[in-house]
């Protein structure tokens, strides 16, 4: 089964077309990703990224429900577990705070 996860694109690490990468943000949470399929994202702009690979852009609507869609699996998968979907930086936002 794979996964992709959205996120918030924070700054640019290098723009070059083969090694482009970026730092992105998941709930609070930054990685590096591989840029090239989306090198029009701009820092603010949210992303689907699959093994670390950023494979779309998407608009915040998007991401948001990806992300309460995400949090309900898991609360379904691991009923009564207290850290499935939690989200301690706001708590008011599943998965995430989206500020720009």
């Amino acid at each position: 089964m794979c996964l992709a996860i959205p996120g918030r694109v924070v700054s640019w690490i290098d723009r070059d077309p083969l090694f482009a990468s970026a730092e992105v943000e998941f709930g609070g949470i930054r990685r590096r990703c591989h840029m090239a399929c989306v090198p029009e994202a701009e820092p603010g702009d949210y992303v689907i990224v699959h093994a670390g690979i950023a494979i779309s852009r998407v608009d915040q609507a998007a991401a948001y429900q990806a992300l309460v869609d995400l949090r309900a699996c898991g609360e379904e998968m691991f009923p009564g577990e207290p850290d499935v979907g939690s989200n301690k930086a706001n708590p008011s936002l599943p998965g995430g705070s989206f500020t720009a």
